[in-house]
């Protein structure tokens, strides 16, 4: 028997607490490679129940304006993977790495440029719990997850609007730490309101996964989530805003609590 995943035992306290988890996500090193690092031990502090970090590359397919234009000033900074996984690793080895498990978000060509078993091994002794690999198809999974679940890190299927629910079966059979919902036809970035067919394809996917089910994409406000059964809210462009426009991480997390 695998070993209970930590991601998945994250959501589960929070909503037991009545609320859905909190996961942010935001770009490794942004808005500075020294800076990036105090963000995120703030919210790891102050509410964070699992924290995203996002993996910069030059072609993302799933990032919106304001997630893209972080990631390549991270770029231009020279965050690579291999600094990612350094820091983290150093920071698990000095304990001071965030108490909130991590999830990597990144493209798979970074990762299979890294060596995938060399990625599974950094990524857990960094302390991450999960990745997340919005490009790849479910069919070419096999090699990603076999060297992932070996560490013991969990890979999070990715399901949007239009996933039937036959596809999300598949996913389910060997989904751990929790499915991640994809709210918007499109991009990420923040939106007014989601798209009706929010609720009712949350619905269906908690039914059918054994494991919490996360909405992204479209969030930054906890209103949004009212009367919509989500076990946890992931929120990245409107919290890269907040810093941007000369605020700090624990101020955006106050506006969760």
């Amino acid at each position: 028997m695998s070993a209970p995943s930590r991601l998945e035992a994250a959501i589960r306290a929070a909503t037991a607490t009545g609320r859905p988890a909190l996961i942010p996500f935001l770009p490794a090193g942004y808005p500075d490679k020294d800076r990036f690092w105090t963000e995120l031990a703030a919210l790891d502090a102050h509410g964070a129940d699992v924290i995203e970090i996002g993996v910069p590359f030059s072609d993302p397919v799933a990032d919106g304006p304001v997630v893209e234009a972080a990631s390549l000033e991270c770029l231009e900074a020279g965050v690579t993977l291999a600094w990612i996984l350094a820091e983290l690793k150093a920071r698990a080895a000095a304990g001071t790495a965030p108490k909130a498990p991590l999830v990597l978000m990144g493209y798979a060509n970074p990762f299979l440029q890294y060596g995938l078993a060399a990625l599974a091994a950094d990524a857990a002794a960094g302390g991450v719990a999960g990745m997340i690999i919005p490009d790849l198809p479910y069919e070419e999974r096999g090699p990603f997850q076999d060297a992932l679940a070996a560490a013991g890190v969990d890979l999070i299927p990715l399901i949007g609007l239009n996933t039937s629910p036959e596809r999300m079966r598949l996913y389910a059979d060997n989904a751990r730490g929790f499915a991640y919902l994809v709210s918007v036809m499109g991009v990420t970035g923040e939106r007014d309101t989601l798209p009706e067919p929010v609720k009712a394809q949350l619905a269906v996917a908690r039914e059918i996964f054994p494991v919490p089910v996360a909405l992204g994409f479209g969030i930054s406000r906890p209103e949004q989530l009212q009367d919509l059964p989500a076990d946890a809210a992931i929120f990245g462009s409107a919290l890269i805003r907040h810093i941007k426009a000369g605020g700090d991480a624990a101020g955006f997390m106050a506006r969760w609590q």
